[in-house]
């Protein structure tokens, strides 16, 4: 890793952080609660990555494809907690339950008992967001949010997972308005889900907002945006 990469890694890192300050500032006094970044490491090499746990003060990670989560899993696991963002197959749950430290993306009860089950056989409980189809896309997974309640409902019967909140992913906006407004939305549902009985858990978690979103979603009440570009740079693809 050169002296150059180091530089515009920390670079960006120090301006997120500096928008994510500006932006908790600009929220309504209701909203209450820190925001933890998240670091979307598709593609970045993990020199890069423990880098920036190591340096910068990085406090999570997550990956969206399990081959990947599992290359890097050896040379990140106790650095930082890590996450599995993508849509998750059933038939991929049993190689990452007990070393994901959250899924994100459940959007099934058959993937959450299947995690449930793995979890259960390992002598664990697997931390999960129920993923929310803010936007109605037909070309993305989740939940409707008329489903939402129901759903989470049904997941905290399922014994070996523990829903620890929200999930969403706004549709592509062309102004901050306009994901504030799928942002607002989602938090009011995190609201209403989590605000009516006493759960299991200290604080319930709204991870919304990535690079081009992640200012909005704080405004509305996220706790945990999920940032990859805007920190390492653009994806290379190999």
């Amino acid at each position: 890793m050169t002296q150059e990469r180091k530089y515009i890694i920390s670079e960006n890192y120090k301006r997120i952080t500096e928008k994510i300050e500006n932006a908790k500032l600009r929220r309504d006094p209701s909203i209450k609660g820190d925001v933890t970044l998240l670091a979307a490491t598709k593609t970045v090499d993990p020199e890069e990555i423990l880098f920036a746990i190591h340096e910068l003060g990085l406090s999570a990670v997550g990956e969206n494809k399990v081959q990947e989560f599992l290359s890097k899993y050896d040379m990140l696991k106790g650095q930082a907690p890590l996450h599995i963002l993508g849509h998750l197959q059933t038939n991929k749950v049993r190689q990452i339950v007990g070393k994901a430290d959250m899924i994100e993306s459940v959007d099934s009860l058959r993937l959450a008992a299947e995690i449930g089950k793995r979890s259960q056989a390992a002598g664990i409980v697997t931390d999960i967001l129920a993923e929310i189809n803010i936007g109605r896309e037909e070309n993305k997974t989740g939940i409707l949010p008329e489903e939402a309640e129901a759903f989470t409902a049904a997941l905290e019967e399922i014994p070996g997972i523990r829903l620890r909140g929200l999930m969403t992913m706004a549709p592509i906006c062309n102004k901050k308005d306009e994901y504030y407004k799928y942002f607002c939305k989602t938090y009011e549902m995190h609201l209403d889900i989590f605000g009516k009985k006493t759960h299991n858990i200290i604080e319930s978690v709204l991870s919304m907002g990535m690079s081009d979103s992640f200012e909005a979603a704080i405004e509305a009440g996220a706790t945990m945006v999920r940032i990859g570009s805007a920190i390492f740079g653009p994806r290379i693809y190999l």
